[in-house]
Order: structure tokens, then sequence, then C-alpha cells
């Protein structure tokens, strides 16, 4: 008798209907803690494990660390956002003045030590630091201020975009910067960075002047057209520390937004209506990363001037969603089914939940869409995409190509992408126009494609990801474009010097403002010798 209890239950159990129930319970409960994975907010800097051999360790240098100077970390290792890049340091200086900076290479020449300089440190192949260098942290010199009668704002070197708009709002905006906001006045100068306006240019075309220390401890004011300047603008911090820049910004304005879905064919007769559109501000595009349809089509963001009055405009707010935003990236990292949900979200859920900062009744305005603040697109400090992946990071390609060719590079692209199985989770398309700078990626008018790639942080994943930048690189100049030199250094001195023809002269006006080299990061370090 005892025993029938027993046998009840094992026939109970056996049931179809709760085998069933058992699963869905169990499946549900799997599906809630991958959500919460994948969902998860970043707890610190996430460490991913090194790639480096053991003849890349640290030089131990035992020196004093002068007490004048605030040391955010004593020895060490620092690292970039690519995380794979993480590189022993004599320390890090927190530099909150001119005379930290001036304190920090006086030190730095009587010690024979290497100077790095430091923002928020998204270059991701080690531009923001070296082996054994002294680094400058820059984001505590961030003082800005503003002319408001001539539209010229002067910012410290730290000042991140994100403080500097919330510091124009609701009156001016910033002419060009990074299409996120948390990069530095001086590392974006570094870079030569652009963005969304794709009539503006790149932050460069927007500088009155900038203010550099040099090597030699001396403070100079340099302006467009003098050699320096030419050096210093997309220079990557090797011609003189930035303290300052004086930067021409426009008014705020109200723009409705707008998307249209297009093939990617039939991009090249977009473009041109939309450069003739001059009502036009803001423009970018993003083109499909779903398997089904990866490149051949399109969504145009394009942002178009109203009479609404931008004082009208709330405070800026941070994004919304965050949660939402990164399980959606980081679900698109799984394979083709998620890939494919990802892209149909951007194309048909993303426009109906779109928050509109101002109301069409409230700005008076006429006509469908969302109505923004120019701000508004800009401001965005993407939190959502860190996360806390293991042997998990998210790398950024940037290549120009000649506006003629950009069907052409799509895809030879394209057929790069599907050979190697690449994790692609963004392609964007931006304007840029021809620069006049030493270390020129645009030559000629251009359009920049952006990409942003999902690798293991192995070194399998490294070595695939080299691979594709090899092929990606040579696709580019083929077609007569150039490559962005940010990012990972998986290319050849070969693949420099073709894409970049006047790196040698570049490198010998590096000796002419700096004989000591005391100036240094590890893009340099590289290839300095090429």
């Amino acid at each position: 008798m005892k025993s029938k209890p027993k046998a009840d239950i094992l026939q109970w159990v056996r049931k179809p209907a709760v085998i069933v129930v058992v699963v869905v319970i169990v499946a549900a409960g799997v599906l809630v803690r991958k959500i919460l994975y994948y969902s998860a907010d970043p707890i610190g800097e996430k460490d991913c494990p090194p790639l480096a051999s053991a003849g890349d360790k640290a030089t131990r240098i035992t020196l004093p660390y002068d007490p004048s100077l605030t040391w955010e970390q004593k020895g060490g290792t620092i690292n970039d956002s690519s995380c794979l890049d993480r590189t022993p340091v004599f320390g890090i200086v927190e530099v909150k003045s001119t005379s930290d900076v001036s304190r920090a290479l006086a030190f730095a020449r009587a010690h024979s030590l290497k100077i790095s300089i430091a923002g928020v440190r998204h270059s991701q192949g080690g531009q923001a630091f070296a082996k054994n260098a002294l680094v400058l942290d820059m984001r505590t010199f961030k003082t800005v201020s503003l002319d408001e009668k001539n539209k010229v704002l002067t910012a410290e070197g730290g000042a991140t975009w994100h403080d500097i708009q919330k510091y124009l709002h609701p009156k001016f905006s910033v002419k060009a910067m990074q299409s996120t906001d948390i990069f530095t006045v001086g590392g974006s100068i570094s870079v030569n960075a652009h963005g969304m306006d794709h009539q503006a240019g790149s932050v460069g075309d927007t500088l009155l002047s900038v203010t550099v220390m040099l090597p030699d401890g001396s403070v100079v004011r340099t302006t467009p057209g003098e050699d320096l300047f030419r050096h210093v603008v997309g220079g990557y911090g090797l011609f003189g520390i930035i303290l300052s820049a004086d930067v021409r910004v426009t008014d705020n304005v109200i723009y409705r937004s707008e998307r249209q879905l297009i093939k990617t064919a039939d991009f090249p007769t977009a473009w041109k209506d939309i450069e003739a559109n001059k009502n036009i501000g803001l423009f970018y595009a993003h083109l499909s990363t779903a398997p089904g349809s990866l490149l051949d089509e399109g969504i145009l963001y394009t942002y178009a001037k109203t009479d609404a009055d931008p004082m009208l405009s709330p405070p800026l707010g941070e994004v919304s969603s965050v949660k939402l935003r990164r399980l959606t990236i980081n679900l698109s990292k799984l394979g083709p089914i998620w890939m494919s949900l990802k892209w149909w979200m951007e194309k048909y859920v993303e426009p109906k939940i779109e928050t509109c900062e101002i109301s069409r009744t409230q700005a008076l305005a006429t006509g469908e869409g969302c109505l923004v603040a120019r701000n508004e697109p800009m401001h965005d400090s993407v939190p959502y995409l860190k996360n806390n992946l293991k042997n998990d990071t998210d790398i950024l390609h940037e290549y120009f190509i000649p506006r003629d060719r950009i069907l052409s590079f799509v895809a030879g692209m394209k057929k790069i992408f599907t050979e190697n199985g690449t994790n692609i989770l963004n392609v964007s398309i931006r304007v840029v126009h021809k620069e006049d700078i030493a270390l020129n990626y645009a030559p000629t008018d251009a359009f920049s494609v952006v990409l942003y790639i999902n690798q293991t942080t192995d070194a399998a994943g490294n070595a695939k990801m080299k691979k594709v930048t090899g092929e990606l690189i040579d696709l580019t100049h083929a077609e007569g474009g150039r490559f962005f030199l940010p990012y990972q250094l998986h290319y050849s001195p070969e693949q420099l010097r073709a894409s970049y023809p006047a790196i040698s002269q570049f490198f010998e006006a590096k000796k002419r403002y700096d004989p000591q080299e005391l100036l240094t990061n590890t893009w340099y370090e590289t290839y300095k010798g090429v």
C-alpha cells in the first residue's frame, strides 16, 4: 500500500500535458536568464584575456613619482574600448590644468619617459597610450565658454561633446562631431572626426584655432592653413597636447525626422536628391545586416528644418530603453534569425515607438513626422553598446569611398562578409568632404562606410578579424578609397603606404616638431619605420 502513491506520481508525471508544462517552465526559466544576461548593465570595465606575447611584458622602471602630479595610477596597465589592447604603463596622470600638462612633460623629459594622451580611449589600436608611457588622462580638463555674438565655443581638450551639447542647448548646437557624443574635443580633433551633418564637413573644418603645448613645453596657437595645424588635426596626438580649441557652432533648429526604406542600388540617386535639398540638415543611412537582405536594402535617415522655435525644446535627456536596445544588439550576435529580427525591428518597430521631442501642436509646425531639436539625434552616449558578455567584443571599422564607387564597394564588401561569416552588427553610410590635412583620409569628396563587427576575444577571433580587415582594406584601395586609422592595427606597412602616400612626410614632420619623440602611442611605435 505504501508504494501506491509513488506509482500514482510516476503515472502523473508521464502524462504528455504535464511533460509539456514542465518543459515550458524550464524553457521559460532559461529564457529569462538569457534575457537578463544579454540585457544586463556592465559591471565595471570589461577584462579580456591578453593577446600579447610574453615578450610584450612591461619593462620595470624604478623612478620616483612626482608628488606635484595627481596620479590616478602608478604602474599597472591600460586598455581601450576594444578590450584587446591591455598595455603596461609607467602611470596615469589626471590633468586638470595647463600647469599639470607642463609639469608632466618636464617630468617625462627629465626621466626619459614617453608621453601618451588619452581621452575616452575609444580608438581601438592603442592610439591613446604606449608601452611604459606616462599617460595623460585629459577628461577632467574640460572647461568651456561661449562667445554668443560670434558663435564661437572655446573648449578645453578634455571636454566631451555630451557636456558641450548640454551647455549649448537649447539656443546653439555643435556643427560637426561624431554621431555619438562620448568623445572629447581633443580626441575628435586628433582623428579629425566627422558625423551626421553632411553639409558641415569634419571637426577640422569648424575650427578657428587650436592651442597646443609642444613637446618642449611651449604653448602655441595654430590656425587653419598653418603647417602645425595640418599636423595637429588628424595627427593622433603626436605633435602637441591639445589644450583648447575655438570651434564654430551653429543655431539649434527644430528638424522633422523622416525615414525612407530603399534598395541599396537606388542609394546614389537618393543621395543626389538629399544633397540638392539644402533644407535637410542631418543625414545618414543604415544598410541591412539581415542575412536575407544583407547590404541589399537600407534606411535613409533625414532631418529637415522647420520654422519651429528651438527654445521650446526641453532639456536634453539621456537615451531611453537602454536594456531593450542592448538586448536587441546582443541577441543579433547569436545567428541569422536574431540578425533578421534586429533589422525587422529597425524597419518596422522603431518608427512606431520613436519618441518625438516636441509635438507638432506644441511647435506649431505642419506635416507628418517627428520633431526634434538638432542636438537630440547626436545626444547619444551609447550605453547600450556596453555589456558583460564573456569572450566578446565589438570592433569599429571605417572606409572612405569615392562617391561614384559606393555601389561597387558595397558589392565587394558583401562578398567578403559572406565568405568569412562576418558577424556584422551595423553598417552606416555618412558623408565626408575633401580634406586638407597632412594625414588625409579624404583627398576627394567621399562616402564614409562605418562598420560595427562582433568578434570573440581569443586568438582565433582576432585572426579572423585581421583577415577580414585586410580584405576590406585591399577592396577600399582597389576602389580608390582610404581606410580610417583610429582602429585596430590589422594592416601591413604596405597597406598603410598604399592608402596614405604621404605617410613618410608625416613621420618626417613628427621628428621635426618632436625630435626626441617624446609624444607617442602604440600606433606610432608600430608604424613609424614605414
